[in-house]
């Protein structure tokens, strides 16, 4: 465990290492949710058990922050990007009452899909001023959502470890 200046108690956790700091916003269903910071696996595919440095710290404070103060562009972005997954993915799927064997779920507009990407899993901040958001997807709980932000850009949208 070590202590940060922005993040607080900086310990390992299930999903790698998490801080203290936890992120919400109302357009998410549960008021806070755990961020961690690095990389889960190297590139062996073997956990991390080595803290980040202090300056990695700080890079990933410096990410964060300007990811909060762009959160609206943001999360506008993020509902985009899944309707749009939702449209070429599976819209087929629910909106076909042959295929589905349901209704049609009548899923036309953001604003209709935004009810199925409510449950923010975990936020990654990582290197290269990336963030990475994993949302539980509602129409397809066995791979979900992630979406990459690179320098405050979406830059990669797929299923949770995909990007």
């Amino acid at each position: 465990m070590t202590t940060h200046k922005f993040w607080g108690k900086v310990q390992e956790n299930w999903k790698g290492f998490s801080s203290e700091t936890m992120f919400s916003h109302p357009f998410f269903e549960y008021q806070e949710t755990e961020i961690f910071l690095g990389e889960e696996y190297d590139d062996d595919g073997e956990e991390i058990e080595e803290l980040p440095t202090e300056n990695q710290l700080t890079e990933f404070a410096k990410t964060y922050q300007n990811f909060i103060q762009n959160i609206e562009k943001h999360l506008a972005d993020i509902q985009q990007k899944s309707f749009e997954r939702y449209q070429k993915l599976y819209a087929r799927y629910y909106e076909n009452l042959e295929k589905s064997g349901e209704q049609p779920l009548k899923i036309d507009t953001v604003e209709k899909h935004n009810i199925y990407i409510k449950d923010l899993m975990y936020l990654r901040v990582l290197e290269d001023k990336t963030i990475k958001i994993s949302i539980r997807y509602r129409l397809d709980t066995e791979h979900g959502l992630e979406f990459r932000f690179t320098n405050g850009m979406i830059t990669e949208v797929g299923g949770i470890a995909e990007t």
